[in-house]
């Protein structure tokens, strides 16, 4: 993505919200166009010369374009005393509230809890970071026009809520609503759901500049902060964690040399500047086994008890929500407790959650740890078939051929 195309990525929220606070949440879908239309000019005529105040332009631009849709439309009320009512806000220009509000409205708005959890991601996707119905699709694996639907209901829906632009003690009524979404934006930037690449460093991006907006407004959330700080000390990994083959590169073979150690250090003020004894939640429990990992100079070296004792306090805070967190708990149990007592535990958790995704993976490695190459060979097979990760599915078909070539080698030694 190229640097203008960055900067439109991060104003056009900011313009939607300006304009939604002028005219009207009901009029979501008709600002939202605007915005486009905005983007689109944009696009044609910052190439020549980029403007001294870009939001301003946008702002002022969305506002014509929304000015000329509503003309076209003719909409219930008289003509010449519609332009009247559209002129006024036109002439303030874009001055007013600070972006950080004008995101953190749009985030809260896209959040609102009448919307069901699904239509409240999808929503969040479009307007606030920006991606196309095709790119949500992409991300869950959906047809295009299911994802085009559920932003379409859920736009009508906050127009028929009637007052549902987000009120200043919404900030922590709809705080549950933002970190889900936030993070759900953490875990697909980071480990896409399918395709390439790997990372999704734009959707990253997006999920940081947010989440820093979010703790400038509430800095002694302890959850706010332990989201900021997971999203860091995750992203911080990035740049070791692909190979120069396209290859996804697990944890324990990282060079850590390359791990970011200014966003390291970021995550850690973080985790330091929580209130001591307050109770965490899930977000600062997963941030402080990202920092148990960022202190270690290597699996060998690494706390894995202390680990452990994270995730089972993580398991009793989420409970059976997220199986996943039981999958790393696993992971962890076997560096502890060793391979056969996970792979015990690993079936258990696959009869209740056949489908999880990574479980035939940890599986296949947990197997090849113990020396049944046959049956680590199996279950990497099956991981192959269910990933859509590209970057994932190279690193599974390199540890089946690894495993393929040792297993003839030692035929071959036997005859």
């Amino acid at each position: 993505m190229t640097a203008d195309e960055s900067l439109w990525r991060e104003l056009a929220p900011q313009a939607l919200a300006r304009l939604l606070r002028s005219y009207g949440h009901d009029q979501i879908d008709v600002c939202e166009d605007a915005v486009q239309d905005a983007l689109l000019s944009a696009y044609r005529q910052w190439s020549d010369q980029m403007p001294a105040d870009p939001l301003a332009w946008l702002v002022t631009a969305a506002r014509r374009r929304y000015i000329d849709r509503v003309r076209s439309e003719h909409r219930r009320r008289d003509r010449e005393a519609r332009e009247a009512l559209l002129a006024e806000p036109l002439a303030r220009g874009s001055q007013g509230s600070s972006t950080a509000d004008d995101s953190l409205l749009l985030l809260q708005l896209c959040c609102h809890p009448a919307l069901p959890r699904s239509s409240q991601v999808a929503l969040t996707l479009r307007a606030v970071a920006g991606l196309s119905t095709a790119q949500i699709a992409n991300v869950y694996q959906l047809p295009e026009a299911t994802v085009a639907q559920r932003i379409t209901r859920a736009k009508r829906r906050i127009a028929e809520l009637g007052n549902a632009l987000p009120r200043p003690q919404d900030g922590t009524e709809r705080l549950p609503q933002v970190l889900d979404v936030l993070y759900l934006m953490l875990t697909e930037s980071h480990h896409t759901t399918t395709g390439e690449p790997a990372h999704d460093a734009d959707l990253a991006a997006e999920a940081i500049r947010l989440a820093r907006l979010l703790h400038e407004a509430l800095p002694h959330d302890t959850e706010v902060s332990g989201l900021l700080a997971l999203m860091l000390l995750t992203d911080a990994r990035r740049p070791a964690r692909v190979g120069s083959d396209g290859r996804l590169i697990p944890l324990d073979e990282q060079d850590r040399d390359r791990w970011d150690r200014a966003l390291i250090a970021e995550g850690r003020a973080l985790l330091d500047s929580c209130v001591r004894g307050a109770t965490p939640g899930p977000y600062l429990l997963q941030a402080c086994i990202a920092a148990v990992h960022a202190e270690a100079t290597d699996t060998a070296t690494t706390d894995w008890y202390e680990i452990l004792m994270l995730y089972r306090v993580l398991e009793v805070t989420t409970g059976e929500r997220n199986p996943t967190i039981a999958l790393n708990r696993i992971v962890a149990e076997a560096m502890v407790y060793g391979d056969e007592l996970a792979l015990t535990h690993l079936d258990e958790l696959a009869e209740r959650h056949p489908g999880l995704p990574r479980l035939a993976a940890v599986r296949g490695h947990l197997l090849e740890r113990i020396n049944r190459p046959d049956d680590a060979a199996a279950a990497y097979r099956q991981a192959i078939i269910q990933t859509r990760n590209t970057a994932e599915r190279a690193h599974l078909r390199f540890r089946l051929r690894r495993l393929r070539q040792s297993i003839m080698d030692v035929q071959d030694g036997r005859s």
